[in-house]
């Protein structure tokens, strides 16, 4: 792709998952330079003009949430006053969208804040994956385009050969995604039934479905702590399932998720490079990264098309 009104650039929270980005469109990546003040405070300078050109920031909302969110605003207004023609954000992951409703009298949503904030700042257009709740797309009043990981996921867990494999919704709330996984794998899949006694924990109460001899695949759109999946693990292996693959679209891993998911029932944790893994982890780890679904989906944006044509199985 050649387009001299184009320009890439990335914020400091995932900048080789950019650079994978711009390698598939055949761009450079554009020079900005973001710094911190003594006080903490966010600089950003445009090394170059973008006067009338289609700007695209890339940045996910990964740990530290406040500090990565709060570098795109300012990019997103350094980018607006430099006279930028559209400025788009390429947000991989979507930070806040579990909070995308009221579940407790006097509680914000904050989904929806951050919209707002994004919108405020002047960004037009908004490219994200797999948000938590796809109605978060209607909390902005700009384009939203929602690509989804579920294809790849699919498309890696088909070339594994699985025996016997059983997808598996930890939750209610991910049914549908898990139907969808299953019908791309034509093969059965079961409902985990939990509650929550607080933020982050989980407990299991029932299984709907036959686990016994399959090979169980989970699927969600993200992984915070690890906790919930691990007591899923345990529970299907109690119910004499096989060992257990992990399909997850965002990394987030807090709070030693990646030890507590280094677990002997798990064969393998598939996620995808929307949040930036450290270097150091187990083998069981693997990534696929989003970069060329991410640059189809600029190319389309910049040169016309259709959204749609990127998903195989079926859109969001």
């Amino acid at each position: 792709m050649n387009s001299d009104r184009l320009r890439i650039f990335s914020g400091s929270s995932n900048p080789g998952l950019s650079q994978r980005i711009c390698n598939e469109l055949g761009q450079p990546l554009g020079r900005i330079k973001l710094s911190r003040f003594k006080s903490g405070e966010i600089y950003c300078l445009y090394e170059e003009s973008i006067r009338n050109c289609d700007v695209f920031l890339v940045q996910t909302f990964s740990h530290p949430i406040n500090e990565h969110f709060m570098e795109l605003l300012v990019m997103i207004d350094a980018a607006k006053r430099a006279s930028a023609r559209t400025i788009t954000l390429v947000v991989p992951y979507y930070g806040y969208s579990r909070q995308e409703r009221k579940a407790a009298p006097r509680e914000p949503i904050s989904a929806k804040l951050v919209a707002d904030l994004l919108t405020t700042a002047g960004a037009d257009r908004v490219v994200t994956i797999d948000l938590h709740a796809p109605a978060i797309q209607g909390f902005f009043n700009i384009p939203v385009d929602h690509l989804t990981a579920l294809d790849l996921i699919s498309d890696y867990i088909i070339k594994k050969n699985v025996i016997n494999p059983l997808v598996v919704s930890p939750d209610a709330g991910r049914a549908t995604t898990a139907e969808r996984l299953a019908s791309n794998l034509d093969s059965p899949f079961a409902i985990m039934i939990k509650k929550r006694p607080a933020h982050n924990e989980s407990v299991i109460t029932h299984i709907i479905g036959e686990v016994e001899g399959m090979t169980p695949i989970i699927i969600e759109d993200l992984i915070d702590t690890g906790t919930t999946i691990v007591n899923v693990v345990e529970g299907l292996k109690e119910r004499g399932a096989r060992d257990v693959y992990i399909c997850a679209t965002h990394p987030v891993f807090s709070a030693g998720a990646l030890e507590r998911l280094d677990h002997p029932f798990i064969k393998e944790v598939v996620v995808t490079d929307s949040i930036a893994l450290p270097e150091s982890h187990a083998d069981r780890f693997k990534v696929i990264s989003m970069a060329p679904l991410l640059s189809d989906a600029i190319r389309i944006i910049v040169e016309g098309g259709s959204i749609s044509t990127l998903f195989k199985y079926g859109g969001v």
